[in-house]
């Protein structure tokens, strides 16, 4: 009797572990790396600054072109992806350019504030 159990459970085990010696199905696929992602994003808040209008709308406010680009380089990735979320659902008309200022003039202050630049005369560095 204890032969004939210890045969049932051999039995079974092999049958067990023979199914589950077959080979899985699998794909393979691109994955964008995060880099990718951050410079895509960065590109593309790149190409909206870079538009004409923007930049007169910058100048007049007294922001530099070579200080907003050294602002985007500056952004975290997560930063810039969540900037590009933002461009793209601005409409596509002229309310959008405000917002789009707004948020520049945000992101900019807060980096005089927390002192890593010193872009407003106005702002103090927080300790």
């Amino acid at each position: 009797m204890k032969n004939r159990l210890r045969s049932a459970i051999a039995s079974v085990l092999i049958v067990a572990t023979a199914g589950t010696a077959l080979p899985l199905p699998a794909a393979a696929g691109m994955i964008a790396t995060d880099s990718v992602a951050a410079a895509a994003s960065r590109d593309r808040i790149g190409a909206a600054l870079a538009r004409d209008d923007v930049r007169a709308r910058l100048e007049a406010s007294g922001v530099r072109p070579g200080e907003v680009q050294a602002r985007v380089a500056a952004l975290t990735d997560e930063e810039a992806a969540q900037l590009a979320g933002q461009l793209d659902n601005l409409p596509a008309g002229g309310d959008g350019l405000v917002g789009a200022i707004v948020l520049v003039f945000i992101v900019l202050l807060l980096t005089d504030i927390l002192g890593y630049t010193k872009v407003f005369p106005f702002t103090r560095q927080a300790r």
